[in-house]
């Protein structure tokens, strides 16, 4: 059993940096996401100038009480996405690279990326 685990620490291990290493750094803000089994946190990094931008999650005091009204995580990581898409777009950025942070495309990660595109977001 303890094998199993880690087998899979490692295979996440070797897709994180897979993923980091074919990302071009510094020719657009990055966009990046994690996912705890409750909430998801999305932050926008500018790795010029190694600072947060911007950054959302499930948490936050202020989005409360419209997040409770949501079922489903993955209604969650939608609306999340939609929000952060709209903050990007007052900061005026048309582009983005989307960094998924060793997490598979499918579920809660693709609702939120599918939320940031019909904001009108290139990533």
């Amino acid at each position: 059993m303890a094998n199993k685990l880690k087998m899979k620490k490692r295979s996440f291990a070797r897709r994180k940096k897979s993923i980091k290493n074919k990302l071009t750094i510094g020719k657009y803000p990055r966009l990046v996401v994690y996912r705890s089994n409750i909430h998801l946190y999305a932050q926008l990094i500018d790795d010029n100038e190694n600072k947060t931008m911007l950054s959302i999650s499930t948490n936050d005091k202020g989005l409360k009480k419209e997040i409770e009204k949501l079922s489903t995580k993955i209604e969650k990581s939608g609306f999340i996405g939609d929000k952060i898409g709209k903050e990007i777009k007052k900061k005026k950025i048309e582009k983005v690279m989307f960094d998924r942070n060793g997490y598979i495309f499918h579920g809660r990660i693709k609702a939120f990326v599918e939320a940031v595109k019909k904001t009108g977001l290139s990533i």
